[in-house]
């Protein structure tokens, strides 16, 4: 049986390839995909979305579009307030691909993840890769939808390696008190992927000529996204004609676990210092007395993940 799954997504250019992922996998079943502000704003979170899945010919998957803001701060610390690694946006505001047919629902993203949990028969998986708000708000309606979720599988944090300030990842720090609240959550599995584990999983310009090459819908989108990456970090960061595609190692994960290392610790987020607001504070002391709430990252495959994406994305749509 496929794995039921829920996305819950700020589109740029690594949620849309995690997009394409699951959506054309054969072991994952998309039930819907929820929007949230994040590396763009809602209004194009939401097209990108759109944009993706008719592009692959998936248009019968959902999209909800959810919440244009954090939980509790005011003003939204948007992508564009600060300096990407290397100077550049890899993301931009829409996709390079044509405009969406299709549109998003009707129903907004906290009241489908609400509904959907509460009323399933079996249990999903949840795949948040941008900012939480949206995860936090439906669990503060119900917080025994925890129970209802396999796992949750989240791309956010940094132990070693951060990007947004010396301490913090983006998609942590622009909500930090909604990343606190799904950390603390209870879920019966938690797993997190953070910088550590993404930085390790590089997508190189070999790779995306190959899949520009396949000519299918999926690996010609995959091409343009991951270069528009490759061309922003410019080596800065990678040191490499390549770049992380942050997102796409937690849908690989869904299907083939072995392609990250985990440890099983207690992750905290501080939501208060001014000097390091939206850390994830993971306890790796070896004497810890901490019930351990997330299996962390900390290294990645990158040859099983390029050779994930070239099988998925050179096939036809299933």
């Amino acid at each position: 049986m496929s794995r039921k799954v829920i996305l819950d997504v700020d589109t740029g250019t690594d949620d849309a390839v995690a997009i394409m992922f699951a959506a054309l996998h054969s072991e994952l079943d998309l039930v819907g995909v929820t929007t949230v502000n994040g590396n763009v704003p809602l209004e194009n979170t939401t097209d990108n979305t759109l944009r993706v899945l008719d592009w692959i010919g998936r248009s019968d998957i959902p999209v909800f579009a959810g919440l244009a803001r954090p939980i509790a701060r005011i003003g939204f610390p948007s992508a564009k307030h600060f300096e990407r690694d290397s100077g550049d946006d890899p993301h931009g505001s829409s996709l390079p691909i044509p405009e969406p047919r299709s549109v998003r629902q009707y129903t907004g993203a906290v009241e489908f993840l609400v509904e959907t949990l509460r009323s399933a028969t079996e249990q999903i998986t949840l795949v948040p890769v941008g900012p939480l708000s949206n995860i936090a708000t439906a669990l503060a309606i119900d917080p025994a939808l925890a129970d209802a979720v396999d796992e949750v599988v989240i791309m956010g944090g940094g132990h070693a390696v951060t990007n947004v300030t010396a301490s913090a990842e983006f998609n942590i720090w622009a909500d930090p008190e909604a990343a606190n609240m799904v950390l603390s959550a209870g879920f019966s599995r938690l797993t997190l992927v953070p910088l550590d584990a993404t930085y390790q999983a590089l997508i190189t310009r070999d790779t995306c000529a190959r899949l520009a090459k396949s000519g299918t819908p999926a690996g010609i989108a995959a091409s343009r996204f991951i270069s528009r990456r490759i061309d922003a970090y410019d080596g800065t960061v990678t040191g490499s004609d390549a770049a992380p595609v942050h997102d796409v190692v937690c849908t690989a994960y869904l299907v083939r676990p072995e392609i990250i290392t985990t440890r099983s610790l207690h992750v905290t987020v501080d939501t208060t210092s001014s000097l390091t607001i939206g850390r994830t504070v993971m306890d790796t002391r070896l004497n810890s007395t901490q019930e351990p709430n997330a299996n962390v990252a900390f290294s990645a495959a990158p040859q099983l993940l390029t050779d994930l994406l070239l099988d998925v994305f050179t096939r036809q749509a299933k």
